[in-house]
């Protein structure tokens, strides 16, 4: 090779060094932060192939993807009841500016999850503290997740964090309460059980007693009313009976006497001491002719 091409070829070199420097490559998984002697320039959120001053600005990577931050070790925090529980959460989150991310924590990450895991188990805290075992085990725990997302997004947006979501895994009783609030939930359970057994009881007796009422009432209706209906009955009876007697005194006499022979006789081994002579008889005599037997 002869001398004097090592120029051209320092200078196509350098050309192509500094080329290479002016270039770079954002993935589709990430932003690029372009920096100026440490200023921000711009941020590069699309993917492809870009451009920058050589030596001049640098740029810096940021996931753009969500991420899962899962603690370690499960967090002891105390209800309201003054009771201890463990819980064991996680957070959904991602980087939404990555300006406000590199500003607040520089390329640092263990120091955006050091201050996540912070702010989202203080907002777990409180929450826990205001309610009671049973409601941080079952009864109240998707509205705890809904108000810590809601409260540590505010608190994390100012750094460019987004909180995608925030789940709480299990929640357990330390083993040295765990029996007392068991024992306790049975009671609790075994007088609520008590008492439905009583309201239902007292309600037994309220429905018999209504229906025993109801009765007595509808007895009393029917017996008054089969009262006035025998009544009307007798009534007409006797008009009856009354009209047709009136009609024949003699027939009347005569039924009135059988009327008495029947009550007088009914048993066998009745016995009755009369004189032949006595009226009682007058109709069973001569054919039973009441106007002979008087003669």
């Amino acid at each position: 090779m002869r001398p004097e091409r090592f120029p051209l070829l320092a200078g196509l070199l350098l050309v192509v060094v500094i080329a290479s420097m002016s270039v770079f490559t954002v993935d589709q998984r990430q932003y690029a932060l372009v920096r100026q002697f440490g200023e921000i320039t711009r941020v590069e959120v699309t993917p492809g192939l870009k451009f920058k001053w050589p030596l001049i600005e640098t740029p810096t990577y940021f996931d753009n993807r969500i991420l899962t931050l899962d603690a370690q070790d499960p967090q002891l925090f105390q209800t309201s009841e003054k009771k201890n529980v463990l819980v064991d959460s996680y957070v959904k989150w991602r980087i939404k500016d990555p300006a406000a991310f590199y500003r607040a924590f520089g390329d640092d990450e263990a120091r955006a999850l050091n201050r996540l895991e912070q702010t989202v188990n203080a907002a777990l805290r409180e929450e826990f503290g205001k309610r009671k075992v049973h409601d941080v085990i079952s009864g109240e725990r998707q509205s705890i997740m809904e108000t810590v997302s809601a409260k540590t997004g505010k608190e994390v947006l100012p750094y460019g964090v987004l909180i995608v979501d925030v789940r709480v895994k299990r929640v357990e009783l330390p083993n040295e309460v765990r029996e007392s609030v068991y024992r306790r939930m049975d009671a609790e359970r075994k007088q609520y059980a008590n008492q439905l057994r009583s309201e239902g009881a007292s309600i037994v007796e309220q429905t018999k007693a209504d229906a025993n009422k109801q009765r007595e009432i509808l007895i009393a209706e029917g017996y008054r009313d089969a009262q006035k209906i025998k009544g009307e009955g007798d009534a007409k009876a006797a008009a009856i009976y009354a009209e047709a007697f009136g009609r024949s005194p003699e027939f009347y006499r005569f039924w009135r006497s059988l009327d008495a022979y029947k009550q007088s006789f009914r048993n066998k081994s009745d016995v009755l001491i009369v004189d032949p002579s006595s009226d009682f008889f007058k109709y069973m005599k001569s054919g039973g002719n009441g106007r002979d037997a008087g003669k």
